[in-house]
């Protein structure tokens, strides 16, 4: 049976027994605490904590799943992928177990030509959480499930909890036996190689509390209401169901591991070696196509580095397979054309999708190229100093810097007889993830903050949102927060969080900045709105300080936007939304919203695009944008069921979780897009748009950032005034400035060359000089002298080889001169050969004048060059050269 087939029943079975199908939800996690989607209840999570009424009572999906804690293990094991899609289906206080497990049975082992998947029931292990008496029941009296076949197990593998307070409960899990030759019989507490899980039933009845652990806390009692969460791996049964090895031979991977062969050459089943390659390459370029449907770019932070380890583990893997060609889209299509049917906006996507592939193929191969010299030297230099291990210092360096692999130094250290300080390099991998946890602590994330804001939402039922029509209204102060935590009443000068029944406030979201303004209370108090945040769902929070009066609970209020202010980002808004249409006319629809930011007069747009927007093409954005505002078109909004809104060719923006009824904002017949922010009512009240430029800010994105309106004529003013400034200097016209200044800026340019080379020549002036005073240290002459300040250390270069080839006679000669650029010392050394024959080495000594100096430095044995950071240091480093040469002779 094909994976998608699988899908498909699944989705179906559910349907036919009143669950509402709900499509995979983006892997970009739409919950602070997490990069990506890892687990299929996911998308549910507001539902089971409370935060939101679920608007079903059972629901069934097939989500979208990334982890990577176990990367290393991919290729290697039979069950270890980065993607996989879980199947599920989900209770919100309506059945419980009985029918769970009903359910699971009944499509497990119903016949093929019935709708199931055809499973062998005596194949079938259960296990059970330890203390769990009902659920053992049901399987045995219920489904008739043999006793020996139901095995009892503890809280590590069978209960289940978020990790913080909130719902818990035992856990269930279906295991099959794939036969003696995966290993010994006695169940999956056993042996879960040949008895492999594929369903996982949890029963959350209870809420849990505090603990110190995972598996140490408190239960608090019964929940309300009682939920069920299942996970069916569709890998797992594909596996099992269309009798394979493991899971990289399933359909949907097997399909990229045969491409990969006929790339490189390389058949799968060769060696164990080569088939852990072919094996990485399927399942990472699989998850990378994946990530990249959802709008994530590589970069070095959070989902993008997730994504680029991953894209280059694959891209390493095929080079070490004998690739030479560029991979990425062959491999990238293959994975598009079979995943297409379950999650069709991957084809719709399909040419950013390799757009963003080919260029992240790109910049590693680039990154191998440099990342192989830096390696190389390294290896060298600890070659040269008699080491046999690569430090781990260097290990990060590559990894850190270069995004080497620490498995591709490794192997590469090999290859030239050196082992890697894994440890050390590992100690600082771990010191730079602590430094990340601890700034993802220090912002406002985790379930613990919420409680309150869910209290409020729980009593009032949220804040309704009147701001698309009006800029004030009466409201009730429903919640109030100090210092994050319920509170009756507050003074004058307290900070504090208001929650109103109804608001004009529009809370920060969707790239647009909050209102600010003031809540006026009948009472005479007046507070100071600065930020407004909905920390849960449909819950307003206005952030603000107390400038007159009394706050209290349940008082009546008058809430008064900032109206110029919110005019001026509404105008920023609908601005964001004419450069986006303008941008994908100009580059095609892979220059797809990647972020914004609309603020009062100015915005910034991320796109993606592989390379930088020529400026003649940025030019024609701008004046197409600005034609768009001439035409006066009026901007709409209508909500509409999202179906509807695709067929009509509404934009949506990348991570973006939207609901089964969204908001399109429509500018006349020129842009559609999914939008839940404010916008003006006509494009001429925008005025003027002007784009700033544009830059990179990752791999594959690009940013714009721009003024609108009187914003956009100020700066546009205080150009035309640089301009008539820079004419008049000049003597002539703004059309003739650009070749009037190139030809100054040359003719500076020629006049520093000029410069440079009188300076040179005063140095080398020097230099009969400085030879002459040589000192004679044991038969060596020894040249030591501080020259001007100022001396570049090219020029102090050349001095100092002039110098040691003006010293005839054959003697052996040294040369160590000192200055002292920009408040920093620096030194150079040479050394002739019969100096060198005496043993004296300049690397040598330009070490021990460096470390004098405070710094340091390194060469050959013939010139070397060092610097440090204290200049007054520098005759105790001229005598440090004379101890060291004295010693050497």
């Amino acid at each position: 049976m094909e994976s998608a087939e699988i899908r498909r029943r699944w989705l179906r079975f559910f349907e036919e027994r009143g669950h509402t199908v709900v499509p995979s939800a983006s892997l970009i996690a739409d919950d602070p605490t997490l990069l990506l989607v890892p687990a299929g209840m996911v998308p549910f999570k507001p539902y089971f904590l409370g935060e939101v009424k679920p608007p079903f009572p059972r629901a069934t999906s097939v989500q979208k799943c990334v982890r990577t804690p176990d990367i290393e293990e991919v290729g290697k094991t039979t069950r270890h992928g980065t993607f996989f899609q879980m199947c599920g289906n989900f209770s919100f206080g309506d059945y419980f177990k009985e029918d769970a497990i009903k359910y699971a049975w009944e499509l497990l082992t119903a016949p093929q030509d019935k709708g199931g998947y055809g499973l062998d029931g005596d194949r079938l292990w259960i296990t059970v959480y330890e203390q769990d008496d009902e659920a053992e029941a049901i399987w045995r009296d219920v489904i008739g499930v043999p006793p020996e076949r139901i095995q009892r197990l503890g809280m590590d593998t069978n209960f289940w909890s978020m990790g913080v307070p909130g719902p818990c409960g035992p856990c269930s899990e279906i295991n099959y036996d794939r036969g003696p030759d995966f290993g010994v019989e006695g169940g999956p507490a056993v042996n879960d190689e040949r008895y492999v899980e594929i369903w996982n039933l949890v029963f959350m009845q209870y809420e849990r509390g505090a603990g110190q652990s995972k598996n140490d806390f408190p239960i608090l009692g019964d929940l309300p209401a009682k939920n069920i969460d299942t996970g069916l791996g569709l890998e797992r049964l594909a596996m099992i169901l269309q009798g394979v090895q493991n899971m990289y031979e399933t359909d949907s991977l097997r399909v990229v591991i045969d491409k990969a062969t006929e790339l490189t050459g390389v058949p799968y089943g060769r060696s164990h070696d080569t088939d852990v390659a072919l094996r990485v390459v399927a399942d990472h370029i699989r998850t990378s196509t994946m990530l990249i449907g959802d709008g994530v770019t590589p970069g070095n932070e959070g989902r993008g580095y997730v994504l680029r380890r991953i894209m280059r583990r694959a891209i390493r893997n095929m080079r070490l397979l004998g690739a030479t060609d560029t991979v990425a889209v062959d491999l990238v299509d293959v994975v598009l054309t079979n995943m297409g049917e379950g999650y069709p906006e991957l084809l719709t996507d399909r040419k950013r999708i390799e757009t963003v592939a080919l260029a992240e193929e790109a910049a590693f191969l680039k990154t191998l190229r440099a990342g192989t010299n830096i390696l190389d030297t390294a290896v060298s230099e600890t070659k040269a100093g008699g080491g046999s291990v690569l430090s781990g210092d260097q290990a990060f360096l590559l990894h850190d810097t270069w995004g080497f692999p620490i498995d591709l130094t490794l192997e590469m250290a090999a290859e030239q007889g050196l082992s890697v300080d894994e440890t050390g390099f590992r100690r600082l991998m771990k010191e730079q993830r602590d430094r990340a946890k601890a700034d993802a602590r220090a912002k406002k994330t985790g379930h613990a903050d919420l409680s309150a804001y869910r209290e409020v939402a729980d009593r009032t039922g949220g804040t309704e949102f009147t701001g698309y029509l009006q800029d004030h209204n009466e409201a009730t102060v429903v919640g109030l927060l100090v210092d994050g935590l319920s509170a009756p009443a507050a003074s004058e000068g307290d900070e504090v969080e208001i929650v109103l029944d109804r608001t004009p406030f529009y809370a920060e979201g969707g790239g647009q900045l909050a209102d600010t303004g003031r809540i006026r209370l009948d009472t005479g108090a007046v507070v100071e709105i600065r930020d407004v945040q909905q920390p849960v769902p449909g819950v307003s929070v206005h952030k603000g300080v107390v400038q007159v009066g009394e706050v209290t609970v349940g008082a009546a209020a008058h809430a008064q936007i900032d109206l110029v202010r919110r005019r001026a980002i509404a105008r920023a808004h609908s601005a964001t939304h004419l450069t986006h249409q303008a941008l994908r006319d100009a580059l095609g629809p892979t220059a797809a919203q990647a972020g914004s930011e609309n603020s009062p007069g100015r915005f910034r747009f991320d796109f993606g695009s592989p390379a930088a927007v020529p400026g003649t093409v940025l030019t024609d954005v701008e004046q197409k944008i600005n034609e768009v505002l001439a035409r006066e078109l009026d901007v709409t909004a209508e909500v509409m069921p999202i179906a509807e809104a695709k067929k009509q060719g509404a934009i949506a923006e990348f991570g973006e979780k939207y609901g089964e009824h969204v908001r399109v904002v429509t500018i006349g017949d020129f842009s559609k897009e999914l939008c839940g922010g404010t916008h003006v009512l006509n494009t001429a009240q925008l005025g003027l748009v002007k784009l700033l430029g544009e830059s990179s800010i990752g791999s594959g994105v690009r940013r714009v950032e721009a003024l609108v309106g009187v914003d956009a004529y100020n700066f546009l003013a205080r150009e035309h005034t640089v301009v008539a400034q820079l004419t008049e200097l000049v003597k002539g016209r703004p059309d003739e400035l650009p070749d009037k200044i190139s030809g100054m800026l040359a003719k500076l340019k020629e006049a520093e060359k000029e410069i440079e080379r009188f300076r040179a020549e005063k140095v080398l002036q020097a230099a009969g000089g400085l030879a002459e005073s040589a000192a004679d240290v044991k038969g060596v002459a020894l040249v030591t002298a501080s020259v001007p300040d100022g001396t570049a250390a090219d020029d102090l270069r050349r001095l100092v080889l002039d110098v040691r080839q003006r010293v005839t006679g054959g003697r052996p000669a040294v040369v160590a001169l000192f200055a002292v650029a920009n408040g920093r010392p620096l030194t150079v050394i040479a050394t002739n050969e019969a100096a060198r024959e005496r043993g004296v080495r300049a690397g040598e000594l330009v070490r021990a004048a460096a470390k004098t100096l405070g710094g340091g430095g390194g060469g050959k044995d013939d010139v070397a060059q060092g610097g440090g950071q204290h200049p007054a240091a520098v005759p105790d480093a001229i005598e440090a050269v004379r101890r060291l040469v004295t010693e050497t002779v």
